[in-house]
């Protein structure tokens, strides 16, 4: 077995990963808040975790991937304890009768991004500086483990009440979204899973590298931009690559939970360089599809992002309101996910768009790197 270099997570770490993994989650993903409300009670109990690389995973190591499942706006209502998702991850142990090395989280953006963090305290294992998406996506087949190909089950789901569910075979990644979204909108939308396993080797194959440090740097930047008052948003546009797209004022908002997922749609009237213009934004849980003049500008998986334009700070599609001054920026995606294979699962027609993807980034030499 490797010995891996752990490293402690600090808690001005894990403030940092709250504003990061917002803004990587893309509207969706839950908002950090209540994670960051969980860790910050653990650290003062004396909890600590560590972080390693999933390139110092033996290949035969087991990885818990860990994810809330359901609707955003659910999750605001339903507050969470902490020990759910650990149990979520033990549920996976008694079935498999194995222990896990590590966990990771399936998405770093929103609050799935600390997940991982909470079973890890819990458990007393350490966070594997990866995840499945890069950002966040809707549904349990939108990652980078079904663009390989590999296998969708078990899944474990937890709800709060003490309800279990144990999805032990399905034929495909379609059909473990079906039935455990099935499950969570019985369980209220709103549940602690842990996904199927995955081997080290998996991980270092198909997992997407070191997304917590990038979330943890992103926050960093934006938290001391505020603290500078300089320009959060310029300022992560140029770590990171990125595009604004437009700015303006919120002007309505068309919401609705179905079917286990916070759907709908944002208009924002433009101000300053795009004043007498209009954005519009479609969303499944996460910005999907920007339209400007009734044209596609920007879609998935390039990561459209809103922005609140004075502090940086991301704008979830359960918390967006009217008034709001905004920037919407976009940051390119892992290439996994802009591949052919990968467009099949998280372009533009994987979420009913009648659109062939286009990256804002295509005139960029290494675009979606």
């Amino acid at each position: 077995m490797n010995e891996p270099v752990l490293t402690e997570i600090t808690l001005e770490d894990i403030e940092s990963l709250a504003v990061g993994a917002w803004i990587l989650g893309t509207g969706g993903g839950g908002s950090p808040y209540l994670g960051l409300l969980n860790l910050r009670r653990l650290y003062a109990e004396g909890y600590r975790v560590q972080l390693m690389s999933p390139l110092d995973l033996d290949d035969d190591d087991r990885v818990a991937v860990v994810s809330n499942m359901g609707a955003p706006l659910i999750g605001q209502e339903r507050l969470a304890d902490s020990r759910n998702i650990a149990r979520a991850v033990e549920m996976q142990e008694e079935f498999g009768r194995f222990k896990f090395r590590a966990v990771m989280s399936v998405e770093i953006g929103g609050g799935n991004g600390t997940q991982a963090l909470m079973a890890a305290a819990h458990l007393n294992i350490p966070v594997v500086d990866a995840d499945c998406m890069g950002r966040a996506f809707p549904e349990a087949q939108m990652t980078s483990v079904a663009i390989g190909g590999l296998r969708p089950y078990p899944c474990t789901l937890y709800d709060p009440r003490g309800i279990e569910a144990i999805v032990t075979k399905v034929p495909s990644w379609k059909w473990m979204e079906r039935a455990s979204r099935k499950i969570c909108v019985e369980m209220g939308s709103i549940a602690s899973t842990s996904k199927a396993p995955r081997t080290g080797r998996e991980v270092k194959d198909w997992g997407i590298h070191f997304t917590t440090t990038a979330a943890i740097r992103i926050g960093r930047l934006v938290r001391e931009a505020n603290r500078l008052h300089t320009d959060p948003i310029a300022a992560l546009l140029e770590s990171e690559g990125g595009k604004r797209l437009f700015t303006g004022k919120v002007v309505d908002v068309a919401r609705r939970t179905t079917e286990g997922f916070l759907r709908g749609s944002v208009a924002i009237e433009g101000i300053d360089d795009d004043r007498g213009s209009r954005l519009e934004l479609s969303f499944q849980n996460e910005w999907i599809v920007a339209w400007r003049e009734g044209k596609a500008v920007a879609m998935s998986p390039d990561l459209i992002c809103v922005l609140e334009s004075v502090s940086g700070h991301a704008v979830g599609t359960e918390t967006v309101r009217y008034g709001q001054r905004v920037t919407v920026v976009a940051l390119p995606a892992p290439a996994v996910l802009t591949s052919p294979r990968g467009l099949e699962f998280v372009g533009p027609r994987a979420f009913g768009y009648d659109l062939d993807f286009r990256s804002v980034f295509e005139e960029r030499p290494g675009a979606g790197v």
